[in-house]
């Protein structure tokens, strides 16, 4: 989810507090009695991009998810038809062949074949910079294409005609339906974005899409309304004529907004139930917890005249304790994380823990080596800078590590909050020491967290480190058709990246949110998703 998500966990995806259904007393009344088939939710910031091939926060996700659709979805956690009406794969498991269900674009135009190959090759194309492209990297050539060591037309995607696509792979890859079901691997409609490159950017006749919603309005920085869409595939089955969401950065905001009624579900990626409000959900009984495949972590710049040193950033990931963050702070069941990949991923459910949470005496040794490799004499001349996007829950969680370096290891750290474009931009520019991410999984499966990491140049990698070893075992596990094999081969590079520590890991995400009990079915998904085709509101 750069799947910086929230990542958006793009935006705030902090302690991806997610919560629906049961739940009562006075505070379900309010928009319910109007009797439409709308909801009121609200999410924290301005999306940053609202282009399928450029998005890459869970901000962003939560609309794109719900106005446009790929070859295939997410029904109930499981992967479903939806605009592959139907598809093959061939017996070496290397060629896809969908065939394309009768569907239209907002405007009418059907939906094609070419619009699909337009779409991917131009997330692909290494002049649209798009932060996401690696994940198309599974497609024959994909890779190539986007460093500029082959053409568009070698890329192994073709519309045969506007209902066949055929996909060819460079090897077999046992996820790649789940990768059909992403935002980047989403359609776009070739007319369009040819006539107006700049389509994506407002609402109205060129923001054409293919999902069950369409963009009705967009002021930016104050609200979005979604509104069904009656050309839809599938319309008979989407209940919710309206979704009215406004742009509240602040979880407390947002937390008093749901007990006054004015919105109808509080989680992930629709905002997320302030730390304060936590404790009172669980007494009232109405905050739901469930863990999900995403991890809370903070990024090394390893560039930085500091953090370039290991000793350092092994030092600062062991002075942390997690457990006490979350009985203290977090408050919503998290599991600390010892690892890389979370254990809600298949393969990866046993522990792995590759470190002592808290383990202060480790940090201390590590510390000195680094101090002694750097000639610096004093902890305290080691001034670190922590940078989070802008958020009552970030900024708690920062102070709670802040405190830990100080009294664990005598280090200054000071605080650096930014809105959440800017904190992207600060990230991917490697303007910063120290930076908070949440990160969910795109598919099921252990690569989705490990690839980000495979070169310096990865869209999503944002702190300059790489290892020629850990590129080799995730080259290798790509190329291995035995799944037993494979998960060695990743929870290799597992371990070279937890010796390293590019990134120290903070915290496993639990789903945490609250509705309104005439909300239904709206329960995010074991990767964080909500699409809002699947629920009604009685």
């Amino acid at each position: 989810m750069k799947k910086k998500f929230w990542l958006l966990l793009a935006a705030l995806l902090t302690l991806t507090l997610v919560l629906a259904a049961c739940g009562g007393g006075n505070k379900d009344e309010g928009k319910k009695s109007s009797g439409k088939k709308e909801i009121n939710l609200v999410i924290p910031s301005e999306p940053p991009s609202l282009h399928p091939g450029l998005a890459t926060d869970t901000t962003s996700s939560a609309i794109l998810d719900n106005v446009f659709e790929g070859l295939m979805t997410r029904k109930d956690g499981e992967i479903v038809n939806a605009l592959a009406e139907d598809y093959t794969i061939s017996d070496d498991q290397l060629t896809y062949t969908f065939k394309l269900r009768d569907a239209k674009w907002s405007n009418g135009d059907p939906v094609t074949a070419h619009d699909f190959e337009y779409a991917w090759k131009w997330v692909l194309n290494p002049e649209n910079a798009s932060e996401y492209a690696s994940i198309l990297y599974p497609i024959k050539n994909a890779e190539a294409y986007n460093k500029g060591e082959a053409k568009a037309d070698d890329v192994g995607v073709k519309a045969e005609d506007d209902k066949t696509l055929v996909v060819t792979l460079d090897q077999p890859t046992p996820y790649f339906l789940e990768l059909t079901a992403f935002k980047t691997y989403y359609p776009v409609n070739k007319n369009v974005a040819e006539k107006n490159p700049k389509w994506y950017t407002e609402a109205g006749e060129d923001y054409v899409t293919n999902g069950p919603f369409l963009l009705d309005s967009w002021n930016h920085n104050k609200d979005i309304t979604l509104k069904k869409n009656p050309d839809y595939w599938d319309a008979d089955n989407v209940a919710l004529e309206k979704v009215n969401i406004t742009m509240v950065e602040s979880e407390q905001t947002a937390t008093t907004m749901f007990d006054n009624g004015e919105i109808d579900f509080l989680g992930s990626p629709f905002q997320t139930v302030s730390l304060d409000a936590i404790d009172q959900y669980k007494k009232e009984g109405i905050l739901n917890i469930e863990d999900y495949a995403a991890i809370y972590w903070y990024k090394f710049n390893t560039t930085d005249e500091i953090l370039k040193n290991k000793n350092i950033r092994k030092a600062l990931a062991l002075a942390i304790d997690r457990q006490g963050l979350i009985d203290n702070v977090t408050k919503g069941e998290q599991k600390p994380a010892l690892g890389m990949v979370p254990a809600a991923i298949k393969g990866f459910e046993k522990d792995r823990g590759y470190f002592k949470d808290n383990d202060v005496e480790e940090a201390k040794k590590a510390l000195e080596q680094g101090m002694k490799e750097l000639g610096i004499s004093k902890p305290e001349d080691i001034n670190i800078k922590i940078s989070f996007n802008t958020s009552e829950a970030h900024s708690a969680i920062a102070q709670f590590i802040q405190e830990n370096w100080r009294k664990n290891l005598g280090i200054n750290a000071t605080l650096d909050n930014s809105e959440w474009q800017v904190y992207l931009d600060k990230l991917s520019n490697l303007d910063y020491q120290v930076g908070r991410l949440g990160w969910i999984a795109d598919y099921n499966d252990a690569y989705s967290f490990l690839e980000q990491f495979d070169s310096a140049d990865n869209g999503n990698n944002d702190t300059g480190w790489e290892n020629p070893e850990y590129t080799k075992l995730l080259r290798e596990a790509n190329k291995q058709t035995d799944e037993e094999k494979r998960l060695e081969l990743l929870k290799q590079a597992e371990a070279i990246i937890m010796e390293e520590f590019p990134v120290a890991p903070i915290y496993y995400y639990t789903s945490l949110y609250v509705a309104k009990d005439h909300v239904k079915n709206m329960k995010p998904d074991n990767l964080g998703n909500i699409y809002l085709k699947y629920v009604e509101v009685e």
